[in-house]
């Protein structure tokens, strides 16, 4: 790991920042008192949710953490195709007894507020999701002696983000659960995401910042081959998703290994950016209808999946997940950021003792 990473986590485990409550101060402090790096999801709150959950943390664990933040979103959703896929999706209305929301609510998720508080009162880490922020905002961040992070999907994209002056890169491979944070959504690039091993691997002969390797990881000999390809640590989502400290519904963390649900697929059905999760009912009928329109189709549809999640009924929520999930164990955050550790040391010595037979 470099001296950076070394001196913000023991391990080189990072918790992936899942918005929607999953990622909340009880996980993140599991983690960072494991020796992992636990991190806040500021997507979806206001500016003043986003500092009290941070209060909340630094009441709970006097480790390094990060906040991770959405990157505000120009303003391209053809009206017109938001409403066809309103008017789909009434008989969802109808089914959990739950109006639509309105679309045009708050597009650029409290950016600007967000990123005052944290350069007023600054945490030891943040990242960025869905684009990449500008040189000055990086330089204000390194300033006040924050490390900083942009999730990237692409060589290119890391590039861009090494020229802004990030301090390392989240390298996001296609098996990760939950929203592919491409810089530019591009309808016409859906499924061509790149598979993490080979995507660490191009990164790395692109940049010279660190990477952080996310997408589908589920055990500590999946950490050991992503350092092999470059990455200086690994980041999961999946596996801590299920841990009892995560804020995520119970019928979500059941899901995960539930025979019911075989597969995960990429769809923007629940927010009209390519996400991927467990493929149900509704991803299934209203999938390949959802526009290209993020974060219009979120607010839409966010009424309708809280109906869901209130009726029990899994077939109606958005069930992120990595493509590992099935692998998912269901035990405390600290105790699965020591197993993975084992894990690491452990594939670490069969390959040196392979190597010297």
């Amino acid at each position: 790991m470099s001296s950076a990473l070394t001196d913000l986590c023991r391990y080189p485990i990072v918790q992936a920042p899942m918005a929607g409550g999953t990622s909340c101060p009880q996980l993140a402090a599991a983690v960072a008192e494991a020796g992992g790096l636990g991190f806040l999801a500021a997507g979806y709150k206001t500016a003043d949710g986003m500092y009290n959950e941070i209060k909340q943390l630094r009441g709970l664990t006097g480790k390094a953490f990060g906040v991770n933040l959405f990157m505000p979103q120009p303003g391209l959703a053809d009206p017109s195709a938001v409403e066809v896929y309103r008017q789909q999706l009434a008989g969802e209305t109808t089914w959990y007894e739950t109006p639509l929301g309105d679309p045009d609510s708050d597009g650029d998720d409290g950016y600007e507020a967000k990123l005052a508080i944290l350069l007023d009162d600054p945490v030891p880490a943040v990242s960025f999701t869905f684009g990449c922020p500008t040189r000055d905002t990086l330089d204000a961040f390194a300033g006040v002696g924050t490390y900083t992070v942009v999730t990237v999907t692409t060589p290119e994209e890391a590039q861009a983000a090494q020229w802004a002056g990030a301090d390392a890169v989240c390298v996001q491979g296609v098996e990760a659960g939950g929203h592919q944070s491409t810089h530019h959504d591009d309808p016409q690039t859906d499924g061509t995401g790149i598979g993490l091993l080979s995507l660490v691997a191009q990164v790395r002969e692109t940049v010279q910042i660190p990477i952080v390797a996310a997408g589908g990881l589920m055990r500590g000999s999946q950490i050991a081959a992503v350092l092999a390809a470059g990455a200086e640590a690994a980041q999961f989502g999946t596996a801590f998703l299920i841990c009892p400290e995560s804020g995520a519904s119970p019928l979500h963390k059941r899901a995960l290994t539930n025979p019911l649900f075989v597969r995960t697929a990429l769809t923007r059905a629940f927010s009209g950016r390519p996400a991927r999760g467990l493929v149900n009912r509704f991803m299934r009928e209203h999938g390949p209808y959802a526009p290209a329109a993020y974060p219009q189709v979120h607010y839409l549809t966010a009424g309708l999946r809280k109906a869901a999640a209130r009726a029990g009924d899994a077939q109606g929520m958005a069930l992120w997940a990595g493509q590992g999930h099935r692998m998912a164990r269901e035990l405390p955050a600290g105790r699965l950021v020591r197993l993975l550790a084992e894990e690491l040391d452990a594939a670490r010595t069969a390959v040196s003792t392979g190597s010297t037979q």
